[in-house]
């Protein structure tokens, strides 16, 4: 059995506009993590990943960075327990 874990993450900087989205979803696939991610009214990235505890660890840590054009000023963090995310999906 898998240790499954759920980290929703909120992104801050410039994130938007940058392809920080579709790259956040092919990351997501190559390290087999389920969620979503999406563009938020105020600038934001909202971002939840469900999966083993290491592959969602890497995704968090992806975040620091994001895609090549992003500049990222802050992530956020809620860990808490899996809800059953399958597959990932760019929201709108």
């Amino acid at each position: 059995m898998t240790d499954r874990t759920r980290a929703h993450v909120y992104v801050s900087g410039r994130v938007q506009g940058v392809y920080f989205r579709a790259t956040t979803r092919d990351t997501a696939r190559e390290h087999g993590v389920d969620g979503w991610v999406r563009n938020l009214d105020d600038g934001r990235v909202e971002a939840v990943f469900e999966g083993d505890r290491d592959d969602v660890e890497a995704m968090v840590e992806f975040c620091h960075e994001g895609s090549p054009a992003a500049n990222v000023a802050g992530v956020d963090v809620e860990w808490s327990d899996p809800e059953g995310e399958d597959g990932f999906e760019i929201r709108r």
